[in-house]
Formats: C-alpha cells, sequence, structure tokens
C-alpha cells in the first residue's frame, strides 16, 4: 500500500472514530500528524509543525476571546433585545430577527455554534410560546449563523480564506461572503414559507418582555403555547419573569457601550485599515479586561478551545499530507476522473455528507487542499468552487449529529424530543441531497474565477 493511500485512510478513520467516539478530531488529527508523519513519512518534529496554522492561531484566540467578554458583561443580551425591539415584537417578524441575529454575531467573529447557542434559547422559547414551529425556528438560527459565517472576519472566512491564500489559489473574500448569506437567505426564505411562516402575522405583536400585546393580537394578551394551552408569561432575558432582569438586560452600561465599540473598532480596523483580526481582536480584549476584570475573568476560560484545537490539528495534519505528497496525488485522482465538473459536484457531496455528521471546518480544510492540483489546471473557476465547497460543507449544520443541530435540539422547551430529532434528521437530509447540487450547478458550471 502506497503511502499516500495510508494517509488518506488514516484521515477517513480520524473521521469515523470522531464522529462516533465523540473525541475532538483535532485531537485525533494531531496524533495522526505524529503517527503518519514519523512513521510513514519519515519527518521530523520541524517537518510535522510545518503546517501548523500560527496565523489561524491568533484569529479563532483573539475573536472568541472578544466574544466571551461581550457574553459576560450581556453585550449580547442586549443585542437581542434591542433586535426584538427593532421590528417592535412583531411575532412573523421574530424569526427573521432570530436569523440576521445569528447572522450579525458570526459575522463580527463569533464561532457559530457559540452565536447558535446564545440565540437558540431565547428562538425556541418564543416558538414554544408563539405556536411558531421549532423546525421552523431552529432551522432559522442555524441558517442565519452560516449566511454571516463566512464575513472576512469571521472565523469561518478566516479559515477559508486563509487556507486559498496558503494554497495559492484565486481568491475572493466578498464573494465567498456572498455565496453563503445569499444561499442560506434563500433556504431561509423556503423554509419560513413550508413551515408556517406566512401564518405567524395573525399573532400580532409580544412586548419587551415577550408577552403578547392584546391590542396587537385582538385577544385576552395572553401567550399561547405550542400546545394550544396558555403559556406562563416569560422574559426573553436569562433571568425570565422578572422586570428587574428585563431593565438589567436592556440597560446600556458603560462595559456594554465599550464592548460594542470594539466589536465596531475590530470590523473598521480589519475591513478599512486592513490589519490582522486576531491581533486587532485581542489588544481589545485586554483593553476591555483590563477596565472591567470582574466581567471578563472568565472570558479566557471561554475561549472556543475545541475549535482552536480542531482547526490546528486537521490542518497540521493536512500539512502532513501535503509534506509528503498526498494532496497531490489525491488532487491528481480526483482530477483523473476526466470530467472536471463531475469531480467538482462529488467533492461538494463529500463535503456535505462528512460535515452533516462531524465538523464542516474541518472538512473544508481537508477539501480545499485536495481540490488544489485540477483547480491549478484551470478546468474548474477557483473561486466559484471554493465557495460552493463552503456552502455545501456549512448548510447541512442543521443536522441533528452536527454541533448546531444538537444544540438546536437540546435548546427547545417542551417539545417531544424525539419527533423533533427526527424532523431535523429528515430535514437535514434534503439539505444534503439538494444544496450540493444546487451550489454545484450556480457557483461551478459557470465559471466563477
Amino acid at each position: 500500500m502506497s503511502p499516500e493511500l495510508i494517509s488518506i485512510l488514516v484521515l477517513v478513520v480520524v473521521f469515523v472514530i470522531a464522529t462516533t467516539r465523540s473525541v475532538n478530531m483535532g485531537a485525533l488529527a494531531f496524533a495522526a500528524a505524529f503517527g503518519v508523519g514519523g512513521l510513514v513519512a519519515d519527518l521530523d518534529a520541524d517537518g510535522i509543525f510545518a503546517g501548523f496554522p500560527g496565523d489561524l492561531f491568533v484569529v479563532l484566540v483573539g475573536v472568541t476571546y472578544l466574544f466571551a467578554i461581550a457574553r459576560a458583561n450581556g453585550t449580547t443580551d442586549w443585542l437581542v433585545h434591542a433586535a426584538v425591539r427593532l421590528v417592535r415584537g412583531r411575532v412573523a417578524l421574530i424569526p427573521w430577527v432570530m436569523f440576521a441575529l445569528t447572522g450579525a454575531l458570526t459575522a463580527i467573529g463569533a464561532v457559530s455554534p457559540a452565536a447558535v447557542a446564545i440565540v437558540a434559547p431565547i428562538a425556541l422559547s418564543f416558538a414554544t410560546r408563539y405556536g411558531i414551529s421549532p423546525l421552523l425556528m431552529g432551522a432559522m438560527v442555524v441558517h442565519g449563523a452560516q449566511a454571516g459565517g463566512f464575513s472576512p472576519i469571521s472565523i469561518y472566512g478566516s479559515i477559508v480564506n486563509g487556507i486559498v491564500e496558503r494554497e495559492h489559489l484565486p481568491g475572493n473574500a466578498l464573494v465567498l461572503f456572498l455565496a453563503s448569506l445569499v444561499a442560506n437567505l434563500v433556504i431561509a426564505g423556503v423554509v419560513f414559507v413550508l413551515f408556517g411562516g406566512l401564518k405567524l402575522w395573525a399573532q400580532g405583536a409580544v412586548d419587551e418582555r415577550g408577552e403578547n400585546s392584546a391590542k396587537d393580537a385582538g385577544g385576552t394578551g395572553e401567550p399561547q403555547s405550542s400546545s394550544g394551552g396558555t403559556a406562563t408569561a416569560t422574559s426573553v432575558t436569562t433571568r425570565p419573569g422578572t422586570e428587574e432582569a428585563v431593565a438589567d438586560t436592556t440597560r446600556l452600561t458603560p462595559a456594554r457601550t465599550a464592548t460594542l465599540t470594539s466589536l465596531l473598532a475590530l470590523v473598521v480596523a480589519v475591513l478599512v485599515f486592513d490589519l490582522d483580526a486576531g491581533l486587532t481582536a485581542i489588544t481589545l480584549a485586554v483593553v476591555l479586561s483590563t477596565a472591567w476584570p470582574d466581567d471578563s475573568r472568565k472570558a479566557v476560560g471561554e475561549i472556543a478551545w475545541p475549535t482552536v484545537l480542531l482547526i490546528c490539528g486537521v490542518l497540521t495534519y493536512v500539512g502532513v499530507l501535503d509534506e509528503m505528497g498526498t494532496i497531490t496525488w489525491a488532487g491528481e485522482g480526483v482530477g483523473g476522473i476526466g470530467i472536471p465538473l463531475l469531480a467538482a459536484v462529488l467533492l461538494c457531496y463529500i463535503g456535505a455528507l462528512v460535515s452533516a455528521f462531524a465538523s464542516s471546518v474541518g472538512i473544508m480544510g481537508a477539501l480545499i487542499p485536495l481540490a488544489v492540483p485540477f483547480l491549478e489546471r484551470g478546468e474548474i473557476g477557483a473561486i466559484g468552487m471554493v465557495a460552493a465547497l463552503a456552502v455545501s460543507a456549512t448548510v447541512v449544520d442543521v443536522s441533528p449529529f452536527s454541533t448546531n443541530g444538537a444544540l438546536v435540539l437540546a435548546a427547545a422547551p417542551d417539545v417531544d424530543r424525539e419527533r423533533f430529532f427526527r424532523q431535523l434528521m429528515v430535514y437535514g437530509g434534503i439539505v444534503v441531497a439538494v444544496v450540493p447540487a444546487a451550489a454545484w450547478l450556480v457557483m461551478v458550471v459557470p465559471g466563477w474565477g
């Protein structure tokens, strides 16, 4: 068996173990890099660590550190209430508020599961109280997170753009961002129509505490649960049911003002002044931590260390594959199919299938380099192919086997979880079957880039 084939089989084993045994894929990838690099490729430690993504490590740590501070001091809660007030509590618009909110959070640097973890409990509580389909609300939250997930300063965007730059491929950060944004926006629109979104206009509005307005609803003002009974009035804050909690969440404190300013400063620094996103985020986080140490004390522990480990491990293993020539070998094999468009759609489906059960970012980190050889020959537009892979590998995060889908499932109160699980699984299967082909047809066939 050739060394290249061994390294590919080990990568498959890493994905399988990470999926079936709940072991961090990055840790497995580091172990695989050590074993394959040392025993198969005869690389020393320097050769193994040649692919360690130090720049992406800083980005991941910096932006999640800053966002952890925003969550600790209540800035994210303030953003949620501001978004609900923006639409004056109209029930039919709340799913779109949740879509936009998770999109905004990931676009400014929040890890997708972190944004979903923040918004999903609030969104699913709304769904339960006002008879909104939990599948509709959960899908809106996840697709919202992916809609903003490829902005130039986001985690996903930084990772994919970094991989493209490392592989010396033509890239366009704006096209990548807009491709994911439009794809998820279209999917969200279809889900909204199919799962009862149009019927929500008769529900009226909710006030700042999440209670129905009798004037708008035309009724008694008592919110209805999804089972048809009268629900207990609850707030949409971290501590529901108390006016003090509402007031605390909606108050713009000096710490929250400074955090909002920092998030805006990060956007300006990266987009206008072309500063490094990771170093800028860490600097802003340090300033906030120094000014408000009590709010920031636990923030370091809330950095997305599992994601950091995942990305660094997978990309280090990919670096080992590159060092031993596996990337070129596998890419030539895919290109050797003889039909470049067929090879492209197969890669999109591989990305979707694996991501439905494992890490979206991990599979992108592996697949994009595998496509490099035939992309370099110009048979397929690199920009369109990368965008199609990114969309295919992330829209399937509604699967209950993925982190985002599991968070939505866990956040849904007062539902039949087995039934909700089956709904998410069926919906995820439909997305896997349809979206990769659609992304390939729209982004790859026309030859973007």
